[in-house]
């Protein structure tokens, strides 16, 4: 037996990886403007069908165009928040909640307009190969994403410790009053940290493709489980999200391996409800981003 539990964990802690990279937007989002953004899923939706039309149009590969992806999602973010959000909302939380909600509609029901609901997924040649880890043979891709994700997390947390801007977050986040009292542009860093959480949800996307499919409804499984992982490690807490996206990735495929593959997620919400029950305030704490 665990000759087999091994395998299906190692498989588990590359699926995390990817968990872990769609809740660090999340958790910079919430950390900073203290809220729970609804679009999330279907931006990360929309980053999907980029990926894929960018390597069926143009022929580029996902893991090429991830530098080039990220900075236009990164460009999106910003206006989205500077545009959009922070226009309609005028300052008052319970209106971004709407606007972030009436934008996930919209590109939901743009994306079904446009692309219909056919399933879609990349043939690439390097998606089935496998590598061995510990006597568990692990596909490629997989293996990249997990490394891509710890790396992406590392230099998050880099830029918000030993930047300018990663000190402005940090200051708003903790007390946005006082920020604004010594000259940090609030509204900057607000879109700043908007652009950031979408373009975490580029670079999952280009990780993702090779091994996933995209469909007008394929963000909606990733926002649920990112929001609890967000809960599992902490609101604002990188390592959290981190750690909890790892977690929940092995939960999930060992809840697999012994509830069958269809009932995989009860495990994350059994975690999840223990957690609120006996920790709720997650595996790492914490005030404001860190």
């Amino acid at each position: 037996m665990l000759g087999l539990i091994i395998p299906v964990a190692l498989n588990g802690l590359m699926t995390g990886a990817i968990y872990a990279l769609v809740a660090l937007g999340l958790t910079l989002i919430y950390g900073v403007l203290h809220i729970i953004n609804f679009a999330h899923g279907s931006l990360l939706m929309l980053a999907l069908y980029a990926v894929y039309f960018m390597h069926v149009l143009l022929g580029v590969d996902p893991y090429v165009a991830m530098p080039f992806l990220v900075l236009a999602f990164f460009a999106l973010g910003y206006v989205l928040q500077r545009g959009i959000i922070s226009t309609f909302s005028h300052g008052k939380e319970s209106n971004i909640l709407l606007v972030t909600l009436a934008l996930s509609i919209i590109i939901d029901n743009l994306a079904l307009y446009l692309w219909t609901s056919n399933t879609r997924s990349l043939n690439l040649p390097y998606a089935y190969e496998m590598i061995e880890v510990a006597g568990a043979l692990l596909p490629l891709p997989r293996l990249i994403a997990f490394g891509a994700a710890l790396v992406i997390a590392l230099l998050l947390w880099l830029g918000m410790t030993r930047t300018r801007d990663g000190r402005a977050i940090r200051a708003i986040a903790v007390e946005k009053r006082g920020a604004e009292l010594v000259g940090v542009n609030v509204k900057h860093v607000y879109a700043l940290c908007f652009g950031i959480g979408t373009a975490c949800l580029a670079a999952a996307a280009c990780l993702l493709i090779p091994t996933f499919y995209v469909t007008p409804q394929v963000g909606y499984a990733f926002v649920l489980i990112a929001f609890t992982t967000v809960v599992l490690g902490g609101m604002g807490s990188f390592a959290g999200a981190l750690v909890g996206g790892l977690l929940l990735g092995v939960v999930e495929a060992l809840s697999g391996l012994f509830l069958g593959e269809t009932l995989g997620q009860i495990g994350i919400f059994l975690v999840f409800i223990l957690m609120l029950l006996f920790r709720p305030q997650g595996l790492f704490s914490a005030r404001g981003v860190r």
